[in-house]
């Protein structure tokens, strides 16, 4: 019944169609969320056995303990005649017992499941899922709200523990208590059995009728939240820019129309949750008048006894006290079924770029690049590089230079392997770059960006990024030749000071200069450098030059320039215009060749690039 119900959850899976930035995507299927929820559930056997035992403790002592309270009513007038105690000794203490048994079972729940298991299933779960978040490629990572992403990560941690509860403390425990009282109430007569078989597959049927269509609404409503908390996270990171550019009502309006999005989900949810309530209330309405009909026509006629009275209906109230707990539940348990559905989609999706099954470590001998016959393209745009080869030897200062947007980031990125490329072999000392891990490819690469990424984190903490095992001393070491000490020093915690979130707290300058302290402590064989001066003041910036230049030596570094007086001392400079490398030499010969470098060195305007062919 379970499976069939998730079955029906599940298996028609889709995305909201285009509102607003919801896109359609590829459907979960039911296999892959009983397979994610069994992989995180399966390390706790006897957490779910005491969960099945509760559950059906639970069941029996719904129609067990009315059914005790009969024969004690039974057995009442008869004790008249002898001692009450003696006439009533065993039923009352079966009923204790059982009250016993209950008791107990709750306090083992309590122990097994909600102490010992769930919070160790929401760190699995949080482990899970940042594992598999952080393989995702690059591109992934462009597409997506980080904030939408982050709620989705959170949602999973709260729904899967939420779904096992109520699949199996709500969901199973129904189903064995009305199998249960069944049979029960079929000792009285078939009848009454039969009352509560028929309203029990309305209950069940309807409930599986339904579930596809909450499915569907829950869904959608996730899906409009996550992008609502993607953006409210994209604004807020932004809130500077809002404030100077007095956009806060621009902002809000442009959230207008999701949330009236969401607004009408959640009314056609609960629309739907209103006729469900009303189809089972009525229901159950005709149940109990049924019951009363032929409780009363049975008493009189002399085949219903009082205590068969209290049977019926003590279990008729506890079935429609739980009734309506059930089907909350079931409302609750669509919302999170979308919930984890839509985590599930993402967290689930399959990376664009993976290791090879036989992918090997990276090993830099000397730092020789190769594009061997590369072409490479953005998904929906004209081929950028088209059967490219060029060879970066090993120890050499490429510098790269051209307009914007004319493959020089592009260039870059392919080595980093943040994009695939589409044919051709990218080696680095004679290694395929798609047969190696990933990860000692970044090793064997240092970076650092025009736009510094840093943690909210100490400024200890963010140099050390470079290398995790590095000791205080050399990270000290490190920002000395970055010019970054002096101004740690100043601050109450020096080292131990915290960034803020994407470091906030540091002007753009001081977070060039932690990054540029970050990768000398990486000293990586590859060097790769983003204008990594242009934050910097004229003097600082020759300090940091000598710095970056000790870096360098005996490094293959490719630079992208900016400003071409960077370039003056480059071994190679690469002019590339339009996914081409139009020009290849020095910074003497390509002055002297009069081609498209020597134009861009011609319309520089205070020392940087224009933008334009035509900037002037």
């Amino acid at each position: 019944m379970f499976k069939g119900l998730v079955l029906r959850l599940t298996g028609a899976y889709r995305g909201v169609e285009n509102h607003g930035e919801i896109k359609v995507t590829s459907p979960v299927t039911s296999k892959q969320v009983f397979s994610y929820i069994y992989s995180v559930v399966k390390s706790f056997p006897l957490a779910l056995c005491v969960m099945v035992l509760t559950s059906s403790i639970w069941a029996i002592d719904l129609s067990v303990r009315p059914y005790i309270l009969k024969e004690i009513l039974n057995r009442l007038p008869e004790s008249k005649d002898q001692n009450i105690f003696d006439a009533l000794a065993i039923p009352v203490l079966l009923y204790l017992g059982m009250y016993l048994l209950m008791t107990t079972s709750f306090r083992l729940y309590g122990y097994f499941v909600e102490i010992k298991m769930l919070p160790n299933l929401r760190a699995k779960i949080a482990n899970d899922s940042l594992r598999l978040l952080l393989d995702k490629s690059h591109t992934y990572y462009q597409n997506n709200y980080a904030g939408s992403l982050t709620k989705k990560f959170n949602d999973l941690i709260d729904s899967v523990p939420e779904f096992l509860q109520i699949m199996m403390d709500r969901f199973l425990g129904m189903f064995l208590a009305l199998l249960i009282a069944i049979l029960t109430l079929g000792t009285v007569n078939i009848m009454f059995g039969i009352f509560m078989f028929v309203w029990a597959g309305i209950f069940i049927g309807g409930g599986l009728l339904f579930s596809k269509h909450f499915t569907r609404l829950s869904d959608q409503y996730s899906s409009y939240f996550s992008i609502i908390t993607g953006k409210v996270v994209d604004v807020l990171s932004n809130i500077l820019s809002v404030r100077l550019f007095a956009t806060k009502t621009q902002e809000i309006n442009l959230l207008k129309e999701t949330f009236q999005g969401a607004v009408q989900a959640d009314q056609k949810l609960h629309w739907s949750y209103f006729w469900m309530w009303f189809c089972y209330g009525y229901s159950f309405f005709i149940l109990q008048a049924a019951n009363f009909y032929f409780l009363m026509k049975g008493y009189q006629e002399g085949w219903v006894t009082v205590g068969d009275f209290a049977l019926i209906l003590v279990i008729n109230i506890s079935i429609v006290d739980y009734t309506w707990k059930i089907t909350k539940d079931i409302s609750e348990f669509s919302k999170l079924i979308g919930r984890i559905t839509q985590a599930l989609r993402n967290i689930l999706d399959v990376p664009e770029i993976q290791d090879a099954s036989n992918s090997y470590d990276l090993i830099v001998t000397d730092g020789n690049i190769v594009f061997d016959h590369v072409k490479f393209h953005y998904k929906g745009i004209a081929p950028l590089f088209e059967d490219k080869c060029i060879t970066l030897d090993a120890g050499q200062k490429i510098g790269l230079v051209g307009y914007s947007g004319g493959g020089k980031s592009t260039f870059v990125n392919l080595i980093l392997r943040l994009y695939e490329i589409t044919n051709g072999r990218i080696l680095i000392d004679g290694q395929n770059i798609q047969t190696v891990t990933q990860d000692s490819l970044h090793h064997a690469i240092g970076m650092i960006p025009q736009d510094p990424f840093l943690f909210h984190r100490s400024l200890l903490e963010n140099i050390r990024y470079g290398r995790l095992d590095a000791k205080d001393e050399e990270v000290i070491d490190a920002s000395q030749k970055a010019h970054a000490h002096d101004f740690i020093s100043k601050f109450p915690s020096g080292y131990n000071s915290l960034v803020g979130e994407r470091g906030i707290k540091l002007s753009g300058g001081q977070r060039q200069r932690i990054a540029i302290a970050r990768s000398i402590l990486k000293n990586a064989p590859i060097l790769i450098l983003d204008e990594a001066t242009s934050h910097l003041d004229s003097i600082t910036e020759q300090d940091i030059q000598k710095s970056l230049w000790t870096l360098m030596q005996g490094k293959t570094t490719i630079v992208i320039a900016h400003r071409l007086s960077t370039l003056l001392n480059m071994d190679r400079i690469l002019v590339f215009e339009n996914g081409k490398i139009v020009q290849d030499g020095t910074h003497a010969t390509l002055i002297a060749s009069q081609g498209l470098y020597k134009t861009l060195w011609d319309t520089q305007i205070g020392g940087f690039l224009p933008e334009k062919k035509d900037a002037r």
